[in-house]
């Protein structure tokens, strides 16, 4: 069911306009279910169905299929009356720059007033310009109807389908593109991501810095237990290291203070990177990590071989985006 606004009915200068509205959407629903029964009536095994069952059907409306061209221009002529006073309307309100645009922008009105075979059917076009018409002016809410609701929702769902297959049809195609090395992918690393170093660099160092803040301040000390662990462990498998014990009073003395000083030495190397990567001081290193997979467009020219990591970093961005594409929404609102 449509539901009318009635304060915006009240409030709008155009009441007049809105009465004449519903009164043509009557007269067009009425004649259009005329139109419908008729041409149902007009087969031969219908009108011997009435005259088996329901005699008195027959005989009421056959002189009214008989004369259903007359009835029709009933119909019509009060539509081209209503077309008629809406374009004087139209001139006197100055609507359009000129007074002749009326007819060629609501051509569909005129096209429905074409009594003739499959033309009467387009008068349909005027009903939805009607509640269109008045959903615009919030007379009347068509959203809340089922009937919009079941289509708009198969509708979505099929420019949804469309639109996804178009997609992914354009980015596999951007995938091969940018594999055979063309200039797409040139494109994509000078004019895009290289002006953008800078930017790339600082959100790299900060997410970095954040990650090593969060994994290696907290289980420093585990970590420096672990690292000795694992020194000990492999300096007591060295060959070389091992026969320093067997040199007379000193050799087991030597043995273990290297063995701790190495210990220490690797602790200290990988707690110092991990505090170098956990401060901002890590944005020179993180910078020049980027240089190397953006170099500049000019020393990029001089290299022979394509950017591998860089194509790959930038196909699997178009497949993470076409996995993402291929998530079928209207699917989750059909099960909700």
């Amino acid at each position: 069911m449509l539901k009318i606004n009635r304060e915006n009915l009240k409030t709008s200068h155009q009441l007049i306009w809105f009465v004449i509205d519903f009164l043509m959407l009557g007269l067009l629903i009425i004649n259009l279910a005329f139109i419908i029964f008729d041409s149902i009536y007009n087969f031969a095994g219908v009108q011997n169905l009435f005259a088996a069952h329901a005699p008195a059907i027959k005989e009421l409306y056959h002189p009214i299929h008989e004369n259903f061209l007359f009835y029709d221009l009933i119909f019509v002529s009060i539509f081209l009356t209503e077309f008629v006073v809406r374009w004087g309307y139209a001139i006197k309100a100055k609507v359009y720059d000129r007074w002749y645009f009326y007819p060629f922008i609501h051509w569909y009105d005129i096209i429905g007033c074409i009594p003739v075979g499959s033309f009467r059917f387009l008068r349909i076009l005027r009903v939805i310009s009607i509640i269109y018409r008045l959903h615009q002016y919030k007379v009347i809410d068509v959203t809340q109807t089922r009937a919009f609701q079941f289509f708009n929702f198969y509708y979505e769902a099929f420019m949804e389908e469309l639109s996804d297959r178009i997609v992914i049809k354009v980015l596999s195609g951007a995938q091969d593109e940018i594999r055979r090395g063309s200039p797409l992918f040139d494109r994509i690393q000078n004019e895009i991501l290289y002006p953008r170093r800078e930017m790339l660099s600082d959100w790299v160092s900060q997410r970095v810095a954040e990650a090593a803040q969060e994994g290696y301040v907290p289980n420093r000390g585990a970590l420096r237990s672990y690292l000795e662990t694992r020194v000990d462990n492999a300096l007591k498998q060295n060959l070389e290291l091992s026969r320093l014990k067997y040199l007379p009073v000193v050799g087991p003395t030597i043995q273990e203070t290297l063995e701790e000083a190495v210990g220490d030495i690797v602790a200290n190397v990988i707690h110092q990177i991990l505090e170098d990567l956990a401060s901002a001081s890590n944005h020179a290193f993180i910078e020049d990590i980027v240089n190397v997979f953006l170099p500049s467009p000019d020393a990029n020219g001089e290299q022979d071989a394509p950017n591998e990591a860089l194509i790959n970093l930038i196909v699997e961005i178009l497949d993470a985006v076409k996995s993402q594409v291929r998530v079928k929404h209207w699917r989750s609102e059909l099960s909700g």
